[in-house]
């Protein structure tokens, strides 16, 4: 048994079952071991896409993610995908090859230092070797698995991956539960603060996701008559369809100006596993210092977006079942002004009048799709207007880039997600500057033999930038393109497209991509500055 066996076989005790990146001579072994373990590797064309695939697999399972990057280019290529999971709570375990280190003292090709490289952007970053290598193993895995979920980075020199093991495979350590608050002053001062509230508010986020709280969440939000406001990831934690959701914020300004003034007139503010990573700039000081606001976190937060009174370190679970526990419940907002906000979102991000465009674009794709679809959506205007409209019924089923807020993840993450779980339909949505990012990679799913419908927004535009440079009144500079004939490329690469211009076409379109075992483009004109006014 080699050491990379040693790797390899850990991961798989914990639930591992895939692996994504582009071989080189460095990451040989650690392949072959990643194989041997029942740990399948996929091929795909860049980096990038290879982190993100990993990232819809631990959607889709639970287990880590697992990047597997060569040596130089490698590395450097991956730092993309690696910052987003940094910034979007991903955990991921990044493995790559390297020359041993006396031979990277002689022998320069390639080589620079991947972990002075990659620290700033990982939980940890460590050095393999056989002596330590079931406690390096166990310790990354913890990082990534622990608080606020992210990439760990193990660098393997070949030497080490290819000797023989001198210890057996341990299984991993276990993490152990997430612990309680202490039940003293803040708790009862939270509780009080609950039981006076007149128009509690919640807002929730990605650390309630990845607490598996949504029904916590969902029992609390309705137990003290809070709605509830949640960031792009937090979509799902409850039904949607309800009346207490009020349905995503962060980075829509017509969003805004309706939950901004609610948010201001509640007298209680609860987050909920909130981390304003995700949220724009008004979101900054959105109440004063001496509100009431009650701070459920996993994590001590030093992002200095807002002040808390209450801050309540642990399990957010566990937190809301102890601020729920002895809370006096009353009839709250009397007024119905959640009812009215609810009201005027919908008619905010309705169809289009016309019939046609992205909003009734993305309403048809609603209708048309199973109701367990997992949509993931990529970075661009068409992914703030997607965001509100897109109604989630459970956590974990709308996927996107929400931190970082990189190009090019919506396909990938669709692939990675149908690939670990086959049952589950998913549907990427891609602007068509964003699809051509991830092109190389229609490959992959059609290799694959993976059903991916793709629904790309054609505007011929970076139209989130070229607004912007409109508003600032600056000339129209290196935002604008031709069109791609994406029906004929379809084609080409082994998959089926077709020219999409209204809903009744999509929705027929759209139904038959889920009978084929390839990637459809479904590809939807909608013109140039359609989104004006929208989002």
């Amino acid at each position: 048994m080699r050491n990379a066996d040693v790797i390899a076989r850990k991961l798989a005790a914990l639930g591992c079952a895939h692996a994504f990146g582009i071989p080189g001579g460095e990451t040989l072994a650690l392949m072959d071991a990643l194989e041997a373990a029942g740990i399948r590797f996929t091929l795909t064309k860049h980096e990038n896409v290879a982190g993100f695939m990993a990232e819809g697999s631990w959607h889709a399972t639970g287990a880590p993610g697992i990047l597997v990057a060569t040596i130089g280019p490698g590395v450097a290529n991956a730092v993309n995908v690696i910052a987003n999971a940094e910034q979007d709570r991903v955990p991921l375990i990044v493995l790559t090859g390297c020359v041993t280190p006396h031979e990277a003292d002689t022998y320069t090709h390639q080589v620079f230092d991947h972990g002075a490289v990659l620290a700033p952007i990982v939980k940890g970053t460590f050095k393999a070797s056989g002596q330590s290598l079931n406690r390096v193993v166990d310790k990354a895995i913890t990082l990534a698995m622990t608080g606020q979920p992210g990439p760990v980075h193990i660098d393997v020199p070949v030497a080490v991956a290819e000797a023989e093991a001198t210890a057996e495979v341990l299984a991993p350590a276990s993490i152990g539960s997430r612990f309680r608050p202490v039940d003293g002053p803040e708790i009862e001062r939270a509780r009080k603060w609950i039981a006076e509230a007149e128009r509690p508010i919640a807002i929730a986020g990605v650390d309630a996701v990845n607490d598996d709280a949504g029904a916590a969440v969902a029992e609390f939000v309705k137990a003290v008559g809070a709605p509830l406001v949640t960031t792009y990831k937090g979509k799902g934690l409850i039904d949607e369809a309800g009346p207490q959701a009020l349905g995503g914020a962060g980075l829509s300004p017509l969003a805004d100006r309706h939950l901004l003034p609610l948010i201001a007139k509640s007298d209680c503010i609860v987050l909920i596993g909130y981390d304003p990573i995700e949220m724009r700039a008004p979101w900054r000081d959105p109440w004063p210092d001496d509100a009431r606001v009650i701070d459920v976190t996993p994590v001590v937060r030093q992002h200095g977006m807002h002040a808390a009174g209450v801050t309540l370190y642990g399990s957010v679970s566990a937190s809301l079942k102890m601020l729920q526990s002895s809370a006096h419940i009353h009839p709250t907002w009397a007024g119905g002004e959640p009812r009215e906000v609810r009201r005027a979102l919908a008619g905010a991000f309705a169809p289009e009048e016309a019939g046609w465009g992205p909003a009734a674009a993305f309403h048809a794709m609603r209708e048309a799709v199973p109701a367990d679809t997992v949509a993931t959506v990529d970075s661009g205007a068409h992914r703030i207007l997607f965001s509100q409209i897109w109604r989630c019924r459970e956590p974990r089923t709308l996927l996107q880039s929400s931190a970082l807020c990189t190009m090019g993840c919506a396909v990938p993450l669709a692939a990675g997600h149908r690939l670990a779980a086959p049952h589950a339909p998913v549907l990427a949505v891609v602007g068509d500057a964003g699809l051509e990012m991830t092109l190389g990679d229609l490959a992959t799913i059609r290799d694959q033999r993976l059903s991916v419908p793709i629904l790309v927004l054609i505007d011929e535009s970076l139209t989130l930038i070229e607004m912007k440079q409109r508003a600032n009144q600056l000339p129209n500079v290196g935002v604008d393109f031709p069109a791609t004939d994406f029906v004929a490329l379809a084609a080409a690469m082994g998959g089926h497209g077709v020219w999409i211009d209204d809903t009744e076409t999509l929705r027929k379109e759209a139904v038959a991509a889920y009978e084929r075992d390839t990637f459809t483009l479904l590809c939807a004109r909608i013109g140039r500055r359609a989104y004006d006014g929208r989002i």
